[in-house]
């Protein structure tokens, strides 16, 4: 009679184990299969160290026994890592494969034998003894820089690591290996083992603080968010922002006007801007188009409707007292919540991180109108502008499918003329673009507004006058009086009648 197979391990259902960092599991497709083994690389400062904490932390959190083999730190120095965040490892067992203190003396050094074939032996059979004792779910090993040095030769390097995956795959372990990076030669050996690779990387800007991005360059069997993601560390660990993907969001919409609360205003527009599409206010610095966004954020709380402003030009003290001065008083909707403001700075602030903020205002607060004030300092946020165009393409169009209306600023280099420009050409991404221009009327200084583009319905054809006061915004008549506005510098219809 045959004996019954086996299960295989392929036969076992897949389980998932959370990674403990907030937004790394959405980045891993759910978190990371159980009972593999995984590579962490990054340079030294990327964060490795802090990942790894959080991996264990959340294991000892659900009740698991975790293990944390540390070869280039001692204990007393992971726990002053673990202070800094405010971190109990009491839940962790921490060992230490340290050279030991009297390794340098004459006596102790190996003259019959390559260190290779002593020591790398000696700490394989300490660390497999650990884990029969202790039988972990989760164990981290830092870091892979010694098992190389002490294995000496590429093949020998390469069998250890596959003979250390074998040994934990017979005892439902899931291990992390942390790497470097400090080879000479980026060696690929344990690229090719591990079930999935994972790097952090550490970007230095000419100004302002670091950039951290991480990438999953290989995952089997497991459909992940591929791309570089943005991350921070502070106080607590790591929180990754997932990169944004709009076709993930596709709820279903109905457009609804949403109006400023000007008539005349309104009127321009065709009765407002629509929930899910985008505006583009675009003019010389200080035509009004802050004001006029603003305007957009103020009615929405006046409807009990939440509005998130965030600002990368002025500070949030100006912004409040500049509204309250044209008598559009923030402080009860900034207190009620109904507005939420954020002063941003580029120089501090991620792509990413940028990203997940107003993401937080759609998800958490509800928020249906957001307006980034301008796109001059979001430009300034990102480390490559190259990529800027895409990065807000995926945002207006994941607003959209939130049936948020975005208000975008953009300002212009020059005050007067035909040769002013843009230097972020957002006009083709905005669902309705609004241009406010300067121009010159009897020795005065005077402003318009007009409507150039509007895809969700009908506009005003027309250039209306307009003002701000203590009074508010004013939206006036057409300017039906003139001839060449957009130059700046037009010219009265009843002089030009009299010349012809």
């Amino acid at each position: 009679m045959s004996k019954p197979a086996l299960p295989r391990d392929d036969d076992e259902p897949e389980h998932l184990l959370q990674i403990g960092v907030p937004g790394f599991d959405d980045v891993l497709g759910g978190g990371l299969t159980a009972h593999r083994l995984y590579l962490l690389e990054g340079a030294p400062g990327a964060g490795k160290t802090t990942v790894a904490m959080q991996f264990l932390l959340q294991g000892a959190k659900c009740g698991e026994k975790v293990l944390y083999v540390t070869l280039s730190e001692s204990t007393r120095e992971l726990r002053g890592t673990a202070r800094s965040h405010g971190w109990d490892l009491s839940g962790i067992e921490v060992r230490e494969m340290l050279p030991a203190a009297d390794a340098l003396e004459p006596d102790e050094q190996s003259t019959l034998f390559h260190p290779s074939e002593v020591e790398l032996g000696e700490t394989t059979l300490k660390i497999l003894a650990d884990v029969d004792l202790l039988k972990p779910t989760r164990v981290v090993f830092d870091s892979l820089s010694e098992l190389r040095l002490l294995a000496g030769g590429s093949l020998r390097y390469r069998r250890q690591i596959l003979a250390l995956k074998q040994f934990f795959a017979g005892r439902q372990c899931t291990v992390l290996l942390l790497d470097d990076m400090t080879a000479v030669q980026h060696d690929l050996q344990v690229h090719s083992i591990a079930h999935g690779v994972i790097r952090l990387e550490q970007l230095n800007s000419d100004y302002g603080s670091s950039r951290r991005r991480l990438i999953v360059t290989k995952y089997r069997g497991k459909e992940y968010r591929g791309g570089y993601h943005d991350y921070k560390i502070g106080r607590g660990g790591l929180e990754v922002f997932p990169r944004l993907v709009a076709a993930e969001h596709t709820p279903p919409l109905t457009q609804t006007r949403i109006p400023s609360g000007l008539h005349a205003l309104d009127d321009l527009l065709g009765g407002g801007v629509e929930k899910g599409t985008s505006t583009l206010f675009v003019g010389a610095p200080g035509t009004g188009k802050s004001s006029v966004a603003v305007q957009f954020a103020v009615a929405a709380a006046q409807r009990g409707e939440c509005a998130a402003l965030f600002i990368f030009d002025e500070s949030a003290n100006t912004l409040r007292t500049r509204c309250e001065g044209m008598g559009m008083d923030l402080s009860p909707y900034l207190e009620a919540g109904t507005i939420k403001l954020r002063q941003v700075d580029p120089a501090e602030l991620s792509p990413g991180e940028f990203v997940h903020s107003i993401r937080c205002a759609v998800t958490e607060h509800n928020a249906k109108v957001v307006v980034i004030d301008s796109l001059n300092g979001y430009l300034n946020a990102m480390p490559d502008e190259r990529f800027l165009i895409v990065q807000l393409h995926e945002l207006l169009t994941y607003l959209g499918q939130c049936g948020v209306a975005t208000l975008l600023i953009g300002a212009q280099h020059g005050l007067i003329g035909m040769q002013m420009q843009t230097p972020v050409d957002a006009s083709y991404l905005a669902d309705s673009v609004v241009l406010l221009r300067y121009f010159e009327d009897g020795g005065e200084v005077r402003q318009a507004i007009s409507v150039l583009k509007k895809r969700g319905g009908a506009h005003e054809r027309t250039i209306r006058a307009f003002s701000m006061s203590s009074n508010g915004i004013h939206v006036g008549a057409p300017l039906r009086n003139f001839r060449g506005i957009l130059t700046g510098v037009p010219v009265p219809i009843d002089v030009v009648q009299v010349s012809s």
